[in-house]
């Protein structure tokens, strides 16, 4: 288990808040970062300082709110940097069909899967979705989630796509958590463009990229590279496109097949790359060369009953960034928890805890961007971090069934409700 000494930094000057002993898990550099009989500060929405107990003034000087964590864990908030929270419908029937034998792909292309939450979120008003994706982010933020990446994609024409960033946006300004929304146009094709798939990429291009800059929302843009979605030619004409617009670029790649993409995703910049069943030692190498995160996502690896496991060797052997997500969403991994997908990640993908917990943590958020404000924990980044009623940080992957959660801080400020005296 990583420590770090005692004192990280030079006692501030402004503080707001306290949260006294406590044990810290930092996660810097991707390690647990332990620090025992451990103080936090909190000046604004920032870290101001972390340190020993010992160092502390005996009464704490001013007005200042403290917080007795009585012995208990504090660990970055979880960054979820994959998610489709945002839709409606529900595709139960879909889980009994793979539980009789038929596959992802089977689904797809007797017209289920996506396309029925298509048809769904398309004839659901903002409202709506509004309201069905709220009750998902208010659970989010009850499991020590507190940075979230939601994808449109079941939209799939102009308005619908608008529709969904237009309610991530609602979302951004209703909620505590930080979130980034990025525009999956490039999804699936849809039932009105069967056969003409170069036809739909040009209105995704031409039509729905330019719109989606303009309504000022989406930050990314996200392509399905995939054998029963786009090829590598076409992710390639939109992601050039979307570089051109000024947005980041994240692909789902090799989940069912080598396409290649995350070469060329990788190539282009982009943040990172998610799935990767299939991928090859190239696109592997590729990653490393260019700083692309892996994104693995257990979940759906779990629920769609795969058997071919992510190159995790590959990763850590040319230390590629792992980061871990739920991706939500109805079809093939309705994962409301990160709990269990960290549980997942150890068991089916032979990550160590310390890792599943840098995926979730630190990892999620190089892959959003935002490693420099979010995911671990130190002076000057956000004040984002859960208190957890844990004997060690590996219990968040070890126990399944309990949220041994205690208290949510964002941006300084509490929200979730505070169990201080129990």
């Amino acid at each position: 288990m990583t420590t770090v000494p005692d004192n990280i930094n030079p006692f501030p000057e402004t503080i707001d808040r306290w949260f006294t002993n406590c044990r810290v898990a930092t996660m810097a550099d991707g390690q647990y970062g332990i620090m025992e009989n451990a103080a936090l500060a909190v000046s604004g929405e920032k870290i101001a300082w972390i340190g020993s107990m010992d160092a502390l003034p005996d009464p704490l000087p001013g007005p200042v709110r403290k917080t007795d964590c009585k012995n208990r864990w504090i660990l970055p908030g979880f960054v979820d940097c994959h998610t489709h929270l945002i839709w409606a419908g529900s595709r139960t029937e879909e889980f009994e069909m793979r539980l009789a034998g038929a596959s992802y792909a089977d689904i797809a292309t007797a017209g289920g899967g996506i396309f029925s939450t298509v048809k769904a979120t398309r004839a659901a008003d903002e409202d709506t979705l509004f309201d069905l994706a709220s009750r998902r982010l208010a659970h989010f933020l009850g499991q020590g989630i507190t940075t979230v990446e939601i994808k449109s994609g079941y939209g799939l024409d102009p308005a619908s796509e608008l529709k969904m960033l237009a309610v991530a946006g609602r979302l951004k300004e209703a909620f505590p958590q930080h979130i980034e929304a990025t525009f999956l146009g490039a999804h699936a094709l849809p039932p009105e463009f069967a056969g003409r798939p170069d036809d739909y990429i040009r209105q995704v291009m031409d039509v729905m990229l330019p719109e989606v800059k303009h309504q000022g929302i989406a930050t990314a843009v996200d392509v399905f590279c995939e054998n029963i979605a786009f090829s590598r030619n076409q992710t390639r004409q939109v992601f050039e496109k979307a570089k051109d617009l000024g947005f980041a670029l994240k692909l789902h790649a090799e989940q069912l097949s080598d396409s290649s993409g995350t070469a060329l995703a990788a190539e282009m910049g982009a943040l990172s790359c998610d799935h990767l069943e299939y991928l090859s030692v190239d696109g592997a190498k590729k990653m490393a060369d260019h700083g692309t995160v892996a994104v693995l996502l257990p979940g759906a690896f779990h629920y769609l009953k795969e058997t071919r496991v992510p190159p995790v060797d590959a990763f850590r052997q040319q230390t590629i960034p792992m980061a871990v997500a739920t991706d939500l969403n109805p079809g093939s991994s309705p994962v409301f928890s990160m709990l269990p997908v960290l549980n997942m990640a150890c068991l089916l993908f032979k990550l160590t805890c310390e890792q599943a917990l840098a995926g979730a943590t630190l990892h999620g958020a190089a892959a959003l961007g935002l490693a420099d404000r979010k995911g671990s924990l130190a002076p000057g980044k956000d004040a984002d971090f859960v208190i957890w009623d844990v004997d060690t940080p590996a219990d968040l992957c070890y126990l399944t069934g309990i949220t041994p959660l205690k208290q949510v801080v964002i941006g300084g400020k509490t929200v979730s409700p505070e169990n201080e005296r129990t």
